[in-house]
């Protein structure tokens, strides 16, 4: 039985934009001894599966869905992959 393909989206912010929770994380790790990480970017994933095959227009969909719903296009960038 074929599986339902899933859709990753993973939004980070994009590298000019500061990520406070990132450099929060930068201050926890070092308080726990740990001194050798010199940055940390956070982000968001997400997994969406869908029913039946993935065709051109369900992918167009995706990227719009990934760009307007998921992201903040004017601090975020977003990567879309295909899992089957």
């Amino acid at each position: 039985m074929p599986t339902a393909p899933r859709v990753i989206v993973e939004v980070m912010l994009k590298p000019e934009i500061l990520d406070p929770q990132g450099r929060a994380i930068i201050g926890a790790l070092g308080r726990l001894g740990i001194t050798d990480v010199v940055d940390v970017r956070q982000g968001k994933r997400f997994e969406i599966t869908l029913d039946g095959a993935l065709a051109d227009a369900s992918l167009d969909d995706l990227h719009r869905v990934a760009a307007e719903l998921l992201s903040n296009p004017v601090i975020e960038d977003y990567e879309l992959r295909i899992e089957a």
